[in-house]
């Protein structure tokens, strides 16, 4: 079987929760606005425009709630140069050994592309991540599967043979409405949060390639 391997970008390939969280205390000290308490870990994972209404309760004027998300990234590429943004521990190492066994493998995320591309321009270890499938390029955000589905559909691979790496629940979800196989990383939530996934791993400096075999094969 051919494989396919789909990576979710905050809390996967980086985590930059400190920077979003930070960028929207930025954006409400701006705009005289409050944040409602817990409305960070609400809206982890969502996209900006069911954010700003729906959990932030700001606004649902459309033209106003794009102003406010694109303001919110412009803030946030400001903290990732600041900070000096890396890839999360053996995310670089694991996409080498993705390429050197010629696995296929894409990026799936609600995140802006620029947000991404930011911080590929920031990381000292580069990894490559030739396709990228972004907020921008769908309309629907997770749970729902678009995202993924589209991916898989770019690296020429079918729902079924792809594994998707996510940190929350919501895109654990989106994997298993996919047709798709899940694991998740323990970087923002706690493995018990995380059990709807097929496999729970730390970080990816202990994940072999032919786990992931062996996982899709149903072994």
């Amino acid at each position: 079987m051919e494989m396919g391997v789909l990576f979710d970008w905050d809390g996967v390939i980086v985590d930059s929760s400190s920077q979003h969280e930070r960028s929207w205390e930025l954006l409400a000290q701006e705009e005289g606005r409050n944040l409602p308490e817990g409305h960070f870990r609400k809206g982890f994972g969502m996209k900006n425009e069911a954010i700003i209404p729906d959990v932030l309760g700001w606004t649902e004027d459309r033209e106003e709630i794009r102003r406010l998300s694109l303001r919110k990234e412009a803030l946030y590429r400001e903290l990732l140069a600041a900070d000096r943004i890396q890839p999360l521990p053996g995310v670089a190492e694991f996409v080498r050994l993705l390429d050197e066994n010629g696995v296929a493998y894409a990026v799936g995320s609600s995140t802006h592309r620029e947000n991404i591309e930011a911080a590929l321009e920031v990381f000292e270890a580069r990894p490559s991540f030739p396709v990228i499938v972004t907020g921008e390029d769908v309309q629907r955000g997770k749970p729902d599967p678009q995202v993924y589905l589209l991916a898989a559909e770019r690296i020429g691979r079918h729902p079924s043979e792809c594994v998707v790496f996510e940190d929350v629940p919501a895109g654990i979800r989106a994997a298993h409405n996919g047709g798709m196989k899940a694991v998740a990383v323990c970087t923002t939530h706690p493995a018990r949060h995380l059990a709807e996934a097929e496999m729970v791993i730390d970080n990816f400096q202990t994940l072999p390639v032919e786990r992931l075999r062996h996982l899709l094969n149903g072994e």
